[in-house]
């Protein structure tokens, strides 16, 4: 991943493309290619599968806990990022009394469960705005009050790429609305960046961008402290304590916290991957990618203000994140250039969003800023 022929060994459809779009999709290592395959020689086997495919989650839920550093007991899975905040919003059962805040950085996972309940159950929610791509503090601080509920953020905004400095904001929380739950989305985070948001309350990710998995997981971890009050309430069997025993059409007892995500069949296949995929991260070390990623993300930004391009978020030194992007009239003339080039960013109308990951080389940013240098003239 970081030297030319591991990155040529484990990454070959790397070859010939300079792709810069990670915060979207990964490429994920040949290993995960093999653990998928494995699965299905697994599923292959029909129900003696299943003494395959248990252990695994199993293991993944260890290699998970250490790269979120908690305890194994506290992490857990579902299919996706989306159904681990509706189970989040099952669990909170908030009413018209309470308040969620959210921020204009997130990704709709995170925001919409809260605006999508029932008028009679609807929370008011708040929107912590940003400030020329930065969330300020003082704009958090007048949001919050005795009935805050709920604080929702992004550890790194996909967006624009903004690292959110946790020990202020839980600190400015934990005093000034002491009763909210601080979720944190490390979507953006997870894979390619030190964690340093364990004291949240509740930590969720999808597994198919940075962490180098692929679609259909969702990692969710509660740490011990926050487990009763974060327990789902919804139907299932996998969270479900005594799902087979003689009293289970009697009363469900659900298993506390993170587990009570978990409410059906593992997705196992994901699992399979992602176990695969965060440990090859841990055998390349993420101090090593951090250490190779961070710089070219600031040679992207250097680069882009050379072109007299503002990023959306300024550059944080020390404070590591993979995202840059930028506005321009002529975003879609410059994405068919970069293209062209086989250069591969995130397009959105107006917007171009650049990921910076341990396989990214110099010679993909320094022909990035060329072609963007080239299509600005």
């Amino acid at each position: 991943m970081l030297t030319e022929s591991s990155r040529a060994a484990d990454f070959p459809s790397l070859k010939g493309i300079h792709y810069l779009n990670t915060a979207a999709e990964s490429i994920p290592p040949l290993c995960v290619n093999e653990a998928v395959a494995e699965y299905m020689h697994h599923k292959s086997l029909g129900m003696r599968g299943r003494d395959f495919h248990f252990p695994r989650v199993e293991e993944c839920r260890e290699i998970t806990a250490r790269h979120l550093g908690l305890a194994t007991d506290e992490v857990s899975f579902c299919s996706c990022s989306s159904e681990a905040y509706n189970l989040l919003a099952n669990a909170l059962q908030l009413t018209p009394k309470d308040e969620v805040v959210v921020t204009d950085l997130d990704f709709p996972a995170g925001a919409t469960p809260w605006l999508t309940a029932p008028e009679a159950s609807r929370p008011v929610t708040r929107l912590w705005k940003n400030r020329e791509g930065a969330l300020d503090l003082t704009d958090l601080a007048a949001l919050l009050n005795e009935r805050t509920a709920l604080v929702q953020v992004s550890l790194v905004s996909f967006y624009n790429g903004h690292r959110i400095a946790f020990a202020p904001l839980r600190d400015m929380i934990r005093r000034l609305a002491p009763r909210a739950v601080i979720a944190v989305d490390v979507t953006q985070a997870l894979g390619r960046v030190a964690l340093d948001c364990q004291e949240a309350d509740i930590m969720i990710s999808s597994t198919h961008k940075w962490t180098l998995g692929i679609h259909g997981g969702g990692v969710i971890g509660i740490p011990k402290k926050s487990a009763a009050r974060l327990t789902t309430r919804a139907g299932g069997w996998y969270h479900i304590a005594n799902a087979f025993d003689a009293d289970r059409f009697e009363s469900a007892r659900i298993k506390p916290g993170a587990l009570s995500f978990s409410v059906g069949m593992p997705s196992f296949a994901a699992l399979y991957a992602l176990n695969a995929s965060l440990r090859y991260l841990e055998k390349v070390g993420m101090d090593k990618i951090i250490a190779h990623a961070d710089p070219l993300v600031a040679r992207v930004h250097a680069g882009l203000q050379e072109l007299g391009i503002t990023a959306l978020s300024a550059a944080q030194p020390g404070c590591s994140s993979g995202i840059v992007a930028f506005k321009h009239e002529n975003t879609a003339a410059i994405n068919d250039a970069l293209l062209a080039q086989n250069i591969h960013v995130m397009h959105q109308v107006g917007r171009i969003r650049i990921a910076v990951h341990g396989y990214t080389t110099a010679e993909d940013i320094e022909k990035l800023l060329a072609t963007l240098r080239s299509a600005l003239k």
